[in-house]
């Protein structure tokens, strides 16, 4: 684990993989000290803000490091720390797809196959951005890895658009302009900022499923199941046993 400043507010942990990070997250943030104020991971790198008028950087980093060392490991050694997580089973319906033509010129593969591939992957938040909710989704199987972005984003991506590129996947939660190439879309909202409703959350397990369209005019509107199952309506979703835990590049943009 590498701690480096971050302004003078913040220290910024650098580990060795994503699955690091997350449990160090988790482990911050099941024992906070007074001066904590927010933890945030991302991929490989966990930022850690403070009230720098409680305590210093100094501090703040001896602090890690000794959570390390309480761990029985180096600071320079993956941390073996605990991990809590929730998992989502997303619907989604990939007749609404108008870069599903586009994602299979580039892998030479037929549109059930990629749905095929898309569903049949579980993925782990990394990290949550670009706008409030927005899930980076890694990883996506080998066969659908390398479509690149969009040669000119649109203007509007409509809330609820699931898209990929590179190596990751990830759900547009608000309509905003975005470059990644859409598969399809959820009928569920996962994200209401006036109401603070945010259900995923970094190191939490995502698995899509295919629905119709019939039945996205159906589940149209509820709200993604904070627990694990996940469909707003009471339907049960399996439960996913594992969570991949891959290196990552950055993230790709939107």
């Amino acid at each position: 684990m590498k701690l480096v400043p971050l302004g003078d507010q913040a220290v910024l942990a650098y580990l060795p993989d994503e699955a690091a990070a997350v449990r160090l997250a988790a482990a911050v943030r099941a024992a906070p000290p007074d001066w904590l104020q927010d933890v945030v991971p991302a991929y490989a790198s966990v930022g850690v803000f403070f009230d720098a008028d409680r305590v210093g950087t100094g501090e703040v980093t001896a602090w890690l490091s000794q959570r390390a060392a309480g761990s029985g490991q180096r600071a320079d050694q993956q941390p073996s720390l605990p991990t809590a997580a929730k998992r989502h089973t997303i619907p989604v319906c990939y007749e609404m797809a108008p870069d599903l033509p586009r994602v299979c010129e580039h892998t030479r593969l037929t549109a059930d196959d990629v749905i095929r591939l898309h569903t049949g992957a579980a993925y782990t938040v990394y990290a949550v951005g670009f706008v409030p909710g927005f899930p980076y989704l890694g990883y996506l199987p080998s066969e659908l890895c390398g479509v690149g972005r969009l040669p000119t984003p649109r203007l509007r991506v409509e809330a609820g658009s699931v898209g990929l590129t590179g190596r990751q996947t990830g759900l547009y939660p608000l309509a905003r302009p975005g470059g990644w190439n859409l598969i399809g879309r959820t009928p569920l909202a996962v994200v209401d900022v006036a109401d603070g409703f945010f259900p995923l959350r970094v190191g939490d397990a995502v698995r899509f499923e295919r629905i119709d369209e019939k039945r996205y005019r159906e589940l149209e509107g509820e709200r993604l199941s904070t627990g694990e199952w996940g469909v707003g309506s009471g339907e049960r979703k399996p439960v996913l046993s594992s969570l991949p835990t891959p290196h990552s590049p950055l993230p790709t943009g939107q």
